[in-house]
Formats: C-alpha cells, structure tokens, sequence
C-alpha cells in the first residue's frame, strides 16, 4: 500500500515494543525507497479472505548502529503474520512469538 506520508525521522528510543506472554512486535525491513509509504499485515489466517488488516508507516530510523528504513508493529498477539506487498499480493509470511521482535526483510523486486 503506498501512502507516501511525510513524518520526519525517529530517534533512538522513540519506539516502544510491548513484549511479554502472548505478545511480541514485528519489525519490516525494507529499501530506503519505501519511506513514507504505509505497509499492510494480518494474520496468516485471513490470507485468502483479505480479512482484517493493520498498518505501519515505513520511517527513517535512525540509531548508533546507524539509519534504516522499517514499519514496525509493536504488541501483536503471538501468530503467523501475512505482510501485503499491495491489497491482493503477499510478499511473505512471517511468524512472531512471544516475547520476541519478529524481523522481516521486504522483497526486493526488479
């Protein structure tokens, strides 16, 4: 889903993720390219159904490591997720578990 919202950079600590029993976060990696556009997800079960979705704006992020470019998902129950390369194409799945940040890395298409 593209968007292209304009929200400056986040700094280190700016983000909260809210890990703990039955809940973990999810991070999607993606090319510096995707920054202001909003990616989609849902359970892994709504895959065919388009059922309910959520969305995270890609930011800058940048950190000591250095800068980089994600949508993060903070508090999601403990599941297999669908991410939306757009409203009918997946471009993967990926599983958060509990207590954990999940990383995801977006497809790089030619």
């Amino acid at each position: 889903m593209t968007d292209h919202h304009r929200i400056g950079p986040s700094g280190p600590g700016s983000v909260v993720l809210d890990l703990g029993a039955g809940v973990g976060a999810l991070i999607v990696d993606t090319p510096p390219e995707r920054c202001g556009d909003e990616i989609e997800i849902s359970a892994s079960g709504d895959f065919w159904s388009g059922g309910r979705r959520t969305h995270s704006l890609v930011r800058e992020r940048r950190t000591a490591a250095g800068t980089s470019y994600a949508a993060v998902y903070p508090g999601l129950p403990a599941a297999e997720y669908t991410v939306w390369l757009d409203e009918h194409t997946p471009a993967g799945a990926v599983t958060v578990h509990e207590g954990q940040a999940a990383r995801f890395r977006w497809p790089l298409i030619p």
